[in-house]
């Protein structure tokens, strides 16, 4: 049986918490799925970012678990400014 760090059971857990939430509301699922692949690649070590994208999937899931949500806000990066000379 494989250990996990607290920091990995708290990731796993808000997984399962969106997917659950997720169910019954279309694109949800997908898009969970799809952002949580597009992180995988986060190095174990970057530890300040991770708990970053912990915080932010638990506003999403928040959000998902309202009975009215329709969609979930992005927080993507933001807009580059461009300098005009």
């Amino acid at each position: 049986m494989v250990r996990h760090s607290e920091l990995q059971r708290q990731v796993l857990s808000l997984y399962r918490q969106l997917m659950r939430a997720s169910q019954g509301k279309p694109g949800f699922v997908s898009f969970v799925r799809s952002e949580f692949r597009r992180q995988a690649a986060l190095s174990r070590l970057d530890v300040q970012r991770i708990h970053f994208l912990l915080r932010r999937g638990r506003r999403q899931l928040l959000q998902l678990q309202e009975s009215s949500a329709q969609q979930l806000l992005h927080f993507g990066n933001p807009p580059q400014k461009v300098r005009i000379p």
